[in-house]
């Protein structure tokens, strides 16, 4: 009797290592699946807002882009040069912002280095690009010297607004500010409105440099000069701006803890490979070799035969944005 009860507990507890065993390997595909059409669903009415808006901006996809990257005289051979060499030969203007002037070339913003001045680098290169450069681009992206942009996926975000609305977009981030911030290491853009207010705000006291947390003290700015903190997630829902590099993203991990940029996120965060939209815009954290890499993944590496699954709708067509989403929802 007692061997009968043994053999049939064995018989069971295979049975349920088995069940368990298939609902994990089933998990990825079924729980990816589903929670995309979530998101498709959930989106639907966010990229229509965004694209929705008729006539020649939302068509634009040849906007100006101004890129400046925060930097400084320790970091040109070993990073900046880097960028130079790749990302941000794809700008329409480039300006490299330091506190010395160099044979680079640097522009020099007299302002000291350290983590306890970014905020003021900041303050007085859009200052400077306000002053020289404000007619000769329609948006002004800042970015760091480890930050890697593909800057064609950022004038296809671009394209969906309009550069003399009040906007400033990026990884929105919820905290200390009502209408959430932008993470300064995926870089953020403002619009030539946004920048033109960025700087009335010093002019006029409404800002001011009250902490050196560059990114939150620039997003408060940005509240109180009516800036809109602009959504930039694709039709499905996936981020394009990123404070870390893909592998802090793309690999699924098990339940855990969640780290702080996650818990700042304003938009909900997922791991795997629906993390990140198949137009990101951004990569922070990225070094010297990795620069190199990532720019030849970027433009060079084609599997062939691939037919490529996501095709964005063209900004501006309401009608082919909602077949579009609908698709996508039929197919997951």
């Amino acid at each position: 009797m007692l061997r009968k009860v043994r053999s049939a507990l064995v018989f069971f507890s295979g049975l349920v290592i088995g069940f368990v065993t298939l609902l994990l390997v089933l998990d990825w595909n079924i729980s990816t699946r589903f929670s995309d059409k979530l998101l498709a669903i959930r989106n639907e009415r966010h990229f229509l807002r965004r694209t929705d808006r008729g006539g020649d901006v939302a068509t634009n996809t040849s906007s100006r882009i101004l890129c400046w990257i925060m930097t400084g005289p320790k970091y040109l051979d070993s990073r900046t040069r880097h960028i130079r060499e790749t990302w941000a030969k794809r700008c329409d203007i480039t300006l490299y912002m330091s506190s010395f002037p160099s044979a680079f070339p640097t522009v020099a913003l007299n302002v000291s280095e350290g983590r306890q001045n970014l905020y003021w680098k900041t303050i007085r290169a859009f200052q400077y690009i306000h002053e020289k450069h404000l007619d000769e681009a329609d948006w002004f992206l800042k970015a760091d010297d480890d930050t890697f942009v593909v800057v064609e996926n950022l004038r296809f975000t671009l394209s969906s607004f309009d550069p003399e609305e009040p906007l400033y977009l990026g990884r929105k981030f919820a905290p200390f500010i009502k209408q959430g911030y932008m993470s300064g290491g995926a870089g953020y853009v403002l619009s030539r409105e946004a920048l033109r207010r960025f700087v009335k705000g010093f002019e006029t006291g409404a800002c001011s440099h009250f902490s050196s947390i560059e990114d939150m003290a620039l997003g408060k700015c940005m509240e109180a000069m009516q800036v809109e903190a602009a959504d930039t997630r694709d039709e499905l829902g996936r981020q394009t701006f990123h404070p870390y590099p893909l592998e802090r993203y793309v690999v699924r991990k098990p339940p855990r803890e969640r780290p702080w940029h996650m818990i700042y996120d304003v938009y909900p965060v997922f791991e795997g490979p629906r993390c990140c939209s198949d137009y990101a815009v951004s990569f922070h954290y990225i070094h010297g070799v990795q620069l190199y890499e990532l720019h030849y993944m970027t433009y060079h590496l084609r599997p062939y035969g691939y037919k490529y699954r996501f095709n964005p709708t063209p900004p501006g067509n309401s009608t082919a944005t909602t077949t579009a989403v609908s698709a996508a929802k039929l197919k997951l």
